[in-house]
């Protein structure tokens, strides 16, 4: 299957889903940065040549995930250490 018939079937399950076209896009574009950075081995500026963008956007980006992860977790070990009376 080539890319665009991948698309369109991943559109149409999004779509099915009621996923809204910005947290599509936001999602998509984590994913790809992650991944380019993970495969060029955590290196801003081959991630940044490999997608084509400024270096400092790849930086922003990254600790911009990095800290909502960071959040995430903190907020989730935060509530399962609550105890209910």
């Amino acid at each position: 299957m080539q890319l665009h018939g991948k698309l369109e079937a991943l559109i149409e399950e999004m779509l099915d889903g009621q996923i809204l076209l910005d947290e599509a896009v936001a999602e998509f574009e984590k994913l790809y940065i992650q991944k380019a950075f993970t495969r060029n081995k955590k290196r801003i500026s081959h991630t940044a040549e490999a997608l084509g963008i400024h270096r400092n956007t790849i930086s922003k980006r990254v600790n911009s995930y990095r800290a909502q992860e960071r959040k995430h977790s903190t907020n989730g070990n935060h509530r399962a250490s609550h105890k209910t009376h």
